[in-house]
């Protein structure tokens, strides 16, 4: 999972971009046009995919709010019950890592000790994580303070004030600088060789923090593109690096011989943070992510905002290269390998997700008859979802709006037709409030 990259922020949508992994995985197996992130923001997004639960359902709302509950059975608590060797690797942002260490967003207080909640209580035999967002290169070290999320407490080149997390109480401190991206990816490929030596399955998050703020890119990245503005350079350049590390991590697996029954899925947590969106818009800083021209950003939950990249290569199932328009989400991964596998959730767990093993397996599925439901907070005003295919329904609760699109005829969200289709409107905002009262009533038991 990358952090804030927009779904035109492929080599194979983009101008200028370069992604010839990501690229190599679209060719080899299958592409989404419509993948989705279950929330437009990075934390409740994470929590859905080790769940396969939307986010209201455990309390987290919105980024550095919350914290994933014991409560919740995570898919690596699952696979690890079933013999699989577990391991996070990058940015983790489901809860705290230390009770009383304060670093980045959270952690050090009284009122956060409640969201101490990090990887290796749930589910996870190896970590290596950090709480939250880290420079995309060295990753240690606090960037210039014009950089955008650079942390305004520390110096220029003094620590960044957060920690990459090994265990409980335990703090890496070797092997740190560089490309963040590298980084991680360093202690992904031990642990890959680590299971396959003991011919143990295995099951990993591996959750980059590019191109999410600050952007950072090496000299050898930015020169890729030294054409374009440094902004530009930098994030670009970022991107490219982490994938040239998706490329190692395929490489691993073809060495081993294990690739051909190794499945990767790849997606982002959120669309862009772009204020700009591409080159010669320059008023979004280093975040200059693409939207591939859909509606809205980070934090929205029109199109441009949980839309995401999402690409899956497994050689022994996906022989050929596939694209499909069936919408699929987040919260599906825990029921799709889940399914693949042969392997249940313990009974009473209502999920939102769905599997799409089939889509998987070469059923030409277009139609996926099971609602996608959203719910967010942004800057002072909630939004709601419901997705039933080509028909969305957008509810802005301040205003008290509802907002119906056909996405197959309107992909950019430029015309609404709830007035044309007043029924098809009332059926749906019946259903989507069903839902906000049911999934806000398991919230309230957790």
């Amino acid at each position: 999972m990358s952090d804030d990259q927009g779904w035109g922020d492929l080599g194979n949508r983009h101008e200028h971009l370069q992604t010839p992994n990501l690229d190599e995985m679209t060719r080899n197996g299958l592409e989404f046009t419509r993948f989705y992130a279950a929330a437009p923001v990075c934390s409740p997004t994470r929590g859905s995919m080790l769940t396969g639960r939307h986010p209201y359902r455990y309390g987290i709302f919105y980024a550095n709010s919350g914290h994933l509950p014991p409560s919740e059975v995570t898919l690596p608590e699952v696979l690890k019950e079933n013999g699989y060797l577990t391991g996070h690797f990058g940015k983790w942002h489901l809860g705290i890592m230390d009770k009383y260490v304060i670093e980045g967003n959270r952690g050090g207080k009284a009122e956060n000790q409640k969201h101490f909640s990090p990887p290796w209580t749930n589910g996870y035999d190896v970590c290596f994580a950090t709480e939250s967002k880290v420079p995309t290169w060295d990753p240690m070290i606090n960037p210039p303070q014009e950089v955008s999320g650079s942390n305004k407490k520390q110096k220029d080149g003094d620590s960044f004030g957060v920690y990459y997390w090994e265990g409980d109480g335990k703090i890496a401190t070797s092997n740190l600088d560089g490309d963040d991206s590298r980084v991680i990816m360093d202690r992904v490929l031990p642990f890959i060789e680590k299971a396959e030596q003991n011919n143990q399955p295995f099951f990993t998050t591996i959750w980059f923090h590019t191109p999410h703020s600050p952007v950072v890119a090496g000299e050898k990245y930015r020169k890729m593109y030294a054409e374009y503005s440094l902004d530009h350079q930098h994030y670009y350049g970022s991107i490219t690096a982490m994938d040239e590390q998706i490329g190692r991590l395929r490489t691993k697996l073809r060495e081993l011989e294990i690739h051909e029954n190794t499945l990767i899925w790849f997606c982002s947590d959120n669309g862009p943070a772009a204020r700009g969106g591409g080159p010669g818009l320059e008023n979004g800083g280093r975040q200059q992510g693409s939207n591939g021209g859909l509606r809205g950003m980070k934090g929205t939950l029109y199109e441009g905002g949980i839309r995401v990249p999402g690409i899956i290569e497994w050689p022994e199932i996906i022989t050929k290269p596939v694209q499909t328009d069936f919408p699929s989400v987040t919260s599906d991964i825990l029921p799709t390998i889940l399914e693949l596998l042969n392997l249940e959730l313990p009974k009473g767990v209502d999920l939102d997700g769905r599997s799409i093993g089939s889509i998987l397996k070469g059923e030409k599925i277009t139609k996926r008859n099971s609602p996608i439901g959203f719910q967010s907070r942004f800057r002072g005003n909630e939004f709601k979802v419901w997705m039933e295919d080509n028909l969305k329904l957008v509810h802005i609760v301040k205003e008290d709006s509802w907002e119906l699109y056909d996405l197959e005829k309107d992909p950019f969200e430029k015309n609404p037709i709830q007035q044309q289709f007043p029924d098809q409107t009332e059926k749906m905002k019946a259903a989507l409030l069903q839902w906000i009262d049911q999934t806000n009533t398991l919230n309230q038991k957790n």
